[in-house]
């Protein structure tokens, strides 16, 4: 038995060698043939705007991918908007980037879809405190990217600890049942005052009250087992559940009516938007798990629509080089490059690789400001 993972290693990822296999076969065929033509090549989603709004992520492992190619590169900026046209424009010998295509896509698909699903959560309680819990539900050589897109969308943090390693920002959590349950039923205050007493000074003071009795029984213990606890986490699963709203309120009625109007509730298990819009009022904060980190990827396509300077496409497919544009009323436009943009437009193809190297800096938080102006410029609801 082998100690690896199934992971494909990064030097393959660089390589090419994380490709579609017919792409090998291309490359020997045009070899083979002496051809290597100058393309422009474009991912693309949709090829007109259809007012379905995605995120745009992944781009800073998609410039890791094309570093040290002898090609142009132009791209839309991370924590931008869109959609319909391109969201990338290649430029240059086929051969140079033909094996990378498979992975290129990868890396814009699935983290544009975690971070679409991540501000339309953002989106559905804009005033509350909301975390990513769901790297747990992917493969965990995934989690850095899961948590990049999620704080992308504009959530507040994450849980994935080697996550924070990558990204150089410390992940956030309290407690599991698990450990209400190390100590048996009957002995939460046990757990809870561990708890207190183990972890650092920084952490939250929030214990999880519902895992053996009522919730609002729970929370009361809580507060007298904990001085100066920070809040209640309230996970019960779906199947128990009963009318989580209902339950929210009466745990913030009981301790308010017992003095703790300053010990905040949070909410985890099994929400989407829909649930955010109906508990923001009754809650200060959410934990938000697969909705966002089981997004379905975007189906981007990489197509050629150049060869030699001359426009060509497969059918079904925009011929020629694309320029778009973003209006001042929020309008996506996407227009032939050879053509002059919408008046008092602003182009949105920035230069992303110049002469086989990269030359766009990756600023996280001002991917994330740019994703938050944006979408309300474009009037992005997530509905």
């Amino acid at each position: 038995m082998t100690d690896e993972f199934d992971v494909v290693p990064p030097e393959a990822i660089r390589s090419g060698r994380a490709t579609d296999a017919y792409f090998d076969r291309t490359v020997e065929a045009l070899d083979h043939a002496g051809k290597n033509p100058d393309v422009v090549a474009e991912v693309t989603a949709d090829q007109f705007p259809t007012g379905e709004w995605h995120l745009l992520a992944g781009l800073k492992d998609a410039a890791t991918l094309l570093d040290g190619r002898d090609i142009a590169v132009d791209a839309l900026p991370e924590g931008q908007l869109f959609d319909g046209g391109p969201v990338m424009r290649i430029e240059g010998p086929y051969r140079e980037f033909c094996r990378l295509e498979t992975a290129l896509l990868g890396f814009l698909s699935h983290p544009t879809g975690v971070a679409t699903r991540a501000l339309e959560v953002r989106t559905a309680a804009p005033e509350s405190t909301v975390l990513s819990f769901g790297s747990r539900h992917v493969h965990p050589s995934l989690g850095a990217m899961i948590e990049r897109s999620a704080l992308l969308g504009g959530l507040d943090g994450f849980s994935n600890v080697a996550a924070g390693d990558v990204l150089g920002r410390e992940a956030g959590g309290t407690m599991p049942h698990a450990l209400v349950i190390c100590f048996g039923r009957g002995e939460q205050e046990a757990a809870w005052r561990a708890f207190d007493e183990a972890v650092p000074d920084s952490t939250p003071r929030i214990a999880l009250t519902d895992t053996y009795s009522d919730e609002v029984d729970e929370a009361l213990r809580a507060v007298d087992a904990i001085e100066d606890l920070d809040g209640v986490r309230l996970d019960t699963t779906g199947s128990r559940r009963g009318d989580f709203r209902y339950i929210a309120r009466e745990v913030r009625w009981t301790l308010d009516a017992h003095g703790h109007e300053d010990v905040d509730i949070f909410l985890s298990g099994g929400l989407g938007p829909d649930q955010l819009r109906e508990l923001r009022d009754v809650a200060e904060g959410f934990g938000v798990g697969s909705y966002v980190s089981n997004a379905d990827p975007l189906d981007f396509s990489l197509d050629l629509v150049e060869v030699d300077g001359e426009p060509a496409a497969k059918r079904g497919k925009l011929t020629g080089k694309k320029s778009v544009y973003r209006t001042a009323d929020g309008g996506h436009h996407v227009g032939l490059a050879s053509h002059d943009g919408p008046a008092d437009a602003d182009s949105l193809m920035e230069p992303l690789v110049r002469d086989g190297e990269v030359v766009r800096e990756f600023d996280l938080d001002a991917a994330i400001e740019r994703a938050a102006d944006d979408a309300e410029l474009v009037g992005f609801d997530g509905e």
